[in-house]
């Protein structure tokens, strides 16, 4: 015979104002199998935790109800509760009276009636209950970052000096990602080489830390603790365990007009070259499309080699295949600018035809004016038109161009354009002291710590001019990129002829996010960010056990917050790796194998690969019979495949058929 407790909480007046709870608490004992109940104003504060203990030894209860708020909530506090009592946690149970009943109702008696009805469902389900013993999975204490821009080199810093291993995978030729590419950043004005290069170096100098640049990650299998991916190191053609990065085969090269990737094609580089004077490894990288020794054929140039002391030329190097076992995976994979100088007809979002589609030299990104002011920049420094190398006199700056705009297929904030216009506004009138900033904007967004009086000095004291309203129009007239738009407050149409334009593009995630996504089964939205398992209480979580999200790959996001985030992950990934084998709650979903068809709808639903073939044998090592089997590693318990299973033979573990119907049958 079932002895089974009622706990009735009153949640202060959450419940109590619409409940009758006393009431409630009165009516179970004549539920057949209820040995005790009580209601209590706070179960779940200390005093109503001891009186649970107490009752379940006392009363040596043997299934427990926590009629209560949402199992969200509390569910975790009250089984810890019984566990501690000598009951097993999954003989406790907890009813929602609160969003389900109070929070819904007004009628007082209904809401009781209906209180007391959703106590008496789980008490039959909690008879059908069985004790359930957490899934212990053995955990590879190494981690595995995606990403080597500020939040993967911080995600990687934290977790090694926590004492774990850490792989560090980037796809360029060095770590350093877009914050690399800044001259200064907000709201102090740090220089961003200067906080971010020796972040940079120790990394690479970690004991615990392997960088593995100019690499891609080809293929993630497995679950939590147990992730098998495979990484492609792509060749360089430099070894870098030879090269002393004296520099003599990029300066020697004889093909120097090659856009720069990392200038944003404001400037050169060579076939072989490093990305940028900081870059970490300071190992080169020969581009093959631009080479005359892979284009023209063998022995075609090869001054490289030649000038090379070390002899660390290898052109006959390959690409390098590293199948590896990781516990845990950060991605940190950054974000990429809209451009304006895509088409509809080549771009998943609108253009903007009305600013030239790329026509016009003189209209630059965010990230381009960030080259033009770097001291490393093709310009040293120095503010220069693409079009001439002159110096701007007149500078318009363009917010919110491809972000809130929902024509164009964008419909977010990004977040950052405000404070990066101001600065960029800043930075102009500190190189430029006779020159005039514009600025078009909708609204001020200056969310942070000190970044609304950031906005102010750009406005105040460097004497850039704010313009409330959108710009309709870029053309060229006279040598001048001339910008057309409206000023909301007054009332009237603004014309300003520029000598350079910089459009303050929208965030975006990377092209290849989805691919990403897909590879490491994980959620993303329509825009192609990674989902979060929960935007506030799972910030840095994904709906994949083991996988953390870091970074702008999740959203736009400042480089506070994202190194923040860094680090939030970095101590997720610690709590993993803090035991030798991982404990994952039961409620996973279990084959019944005899009556198991092996029609596989189940494998083709499973959102998490969690299901997989498994062979039956004979005594004689025979394969008899191929049956479908889950792995509880990476079994989120969502269901599915119980729902989709035709012979029934699939049950969570947990919310069996025969507990379900308990429920029902209580009716």
């Amino acid at each position: 015979m079932a002895k089974i407790g009622v706990f009735v909480c009153h949640c202060g007046e959450n419940i109590a104002a619409h409940v009758r709870v006393g009431e409630v608490a009165a009516a179970m004992p004549k539920i057949p199998g209820v040995r005790y109940s009580v209601d209590y104003k706070y179960m779940c504060a200390d005093p109503g935790q001891s009186l649970l203990k107490n009752a379940v030894k006392d009363h040596k209860l043997d299934g427990v109800v926590i009629v209560a708020c949402s199992p969200h909530m509390h569910e975790r506090t009250f089984r810890n509760a019984v566990a501690k009592a000598g009951l097993n946690p999954f003989l406790c149970e907890i009813a929602n009276v609160r969003e389900h009943c109070s929070w819904v109702h007004d009628n007082i008696d209904e809401a009781t009636a209906k209180a007391i009805d959703i106590a008496r469902f789980m008490v039959e389900k909690v008879k059908k209950n069985l004790p359930l013993y957490p899934i212990k999975i053995p955990v590879t204490k190494h981690a595995l970052v995606i990403g080597g821009g500020i939040a993967g080199i911080q995600a990687a810093l934290d977790i090694a000096r926590s004492g774990h291993k850490v792989t560090l995978v980037e796809r360029e030729p060095s770590i350093g990602g877009n914050m690399s590419r800044l001259s200064e950043t907000f709201p102090t004005l740090d220089c961003s080489s200067c906080i971010l290069t020796p972040r940079m170096v120790e990394a690479a100098a970690h004991p615990n830390i392997r960088l593995l640049t100019y690499s891609e990650v080809e293929s993630v299998d497995g679950y939590i603790g147990n992730f098998k991916v495979s990484i492609r190191k792509k060749a360089r053609y430099a070894r870098e365990a030879d090269c002393t990065s004296c520099g003599l085969c990029w300066e020697k090269c004889p093909q120097r007009k090659i856009s720069s990737e990392f200038d944003q094609r404001l400037g050169n580089r060579t076939a072989i070259y490093i990305p940028f004077p900081q870059a970490v490894p300071a190992v080169p990288v020969i581009d093959t499309s631009k080479c005359p020794w892979f284009t023209k054929g063998a022995g075609k140039c090869g001054i490289c080699a030649k000038v090379c002391g070390p002899k660390c030329i290898d052109f006959d190097m390959k690409d390098e295949i590293i199948e590896e076992q990781f516990g845990a995976i950060v991605l940190a994979t950054g974000f990429e600018l809209y451009t304006i100088d895509k088409k509809p007809d080549n771009s998943r979002y609108k253009g903007y035809g009305e600013y030239g589609h790329g026509r016009f030299k003189d209209v630059v990104d965010g990230l381009q004016f960030e080259r033009l002011c770097s001291a490393s920049g093709p310009t040293s420094g120095e503010v220069r038109r693409p079009s001439d190398g002159k110096t701007p006199e007149t500078v318009v700056f363009i917010e919110c161009v491809g972000s809130r705009d929902p024509e164009k297929g964008i419909e977010y904030c990004s977040k950052i354009c405000c404070m990066y216009t101001a600065k960029h506004a800043m930075l102009y009138k500190h190189k430029v002291h006779h020159g005039q900033a514009y600025v078009f904007y909708m609204d001020i967004r200056a969310g942070g710590k000190d970044y609304e009086e950031f906005v102010r000095r750009g406005i105040e004291q460097d004497g850039a001019i704010y313009i409330c309203g959108r710009v309709s129009r870029l053309y060229e007239r006279n040598g001048k990129v001339v910008v057309k738009g409206a000023d909301t407050i007054t009332g009237r149409q603004v014309e300003i002829e520029a000598d350079l334009v910089v459009a303050a593009t929208a965030i975006l995630p990377r092209s290849d996010s989805e691919k990403m996504a897909q590879m490491a089964g994980i959620s993303y939205d329509r825009y192609g960010f990674f989902k979060e398992a929960h935007p506030k209480l799972g910030p840095v979580e994904t709906t994949t056990a083991g996988v953390f999200l870091a970074g702008a790959c999740q959203g736009p996001k400042d480089i506070p917050e994202t190194v923040a985030q860094g680090s939030a992950v970095a101590s997720k990934v610690a709590q993993i790796f803090a035991n030798e084998l991982l404990e994952r709650e039961p409620i996973v979903a279990k084959v019944n194998e005899p009556t198991c068809v092996a029609c596989y709808f189940c494998r083709t639903a499973c959102p998490y690969a969690a299901i997989s073939e498994k062979e039956i044998r004979d005594r004689q090592g025979n394969v008899v019979r191929v049956i479908a089997h889950v792995n509880e590693g990476l079994c989120a318990g969502c269901g599915v495949c119980e729902a989709i299973c035709p012979s029934n033979t699939i049950e969570l573990q947990g919310y069996t058929d025969e507990q379900m119907f308990a429920e029902i049958n209580a009716i």
